[in-house]
């Protein structure tokens, strides 16, 4: 994981966001940055199971699923398989360690 801190990398409303190797973070001086750094590196882990660019297909559509059930974009974002099992987990620090493969298929 390589870690950029960049206020001008992220879009509006974001505080981090992640494209296997790198994860860009917003500010370093973050409340809880440990928990957004374990957020993002769920999501790297569930990156290299997919391979990364399936994962961003995967993604995609299922947002766009979610949005067309919930009409409501921040809605949406929130039931993606991935963000549910990353903000299930983000606060656990050890989870990584024990993490089951594609253990995001049980948040579907």
């Amino acid at each position: 994981m390589i870690l950029i801190v960049s206020k001008f990398l992220l879009p509006k409303g974001y505080s981090g966001l992640t494209i296997f190797p790198f994860v860009i973070i917003k500010n370093k001086k973050k409340k809880d940055l440990h928990v957004l750094i374990n957020h993002e590196a769920i999501h790297i882990r569930q990156q290299m199971e997919m391979l990364v660019l399936p994962f961003f297909i995967w993604y995609g559509i299922e947002f766009l699923i979610r949005w067309i059930q919930l009409k409501d974009k921040k809605e949406a974002y929130m039931n993606i398989s991935f963000e549910r099992e990353a903000y299930s987990h983000e606060k656990d620090l050890q989870y990584l360690q024990q993490r089951p493969f594609y253990k995001f298929l049980s948040h579907l």
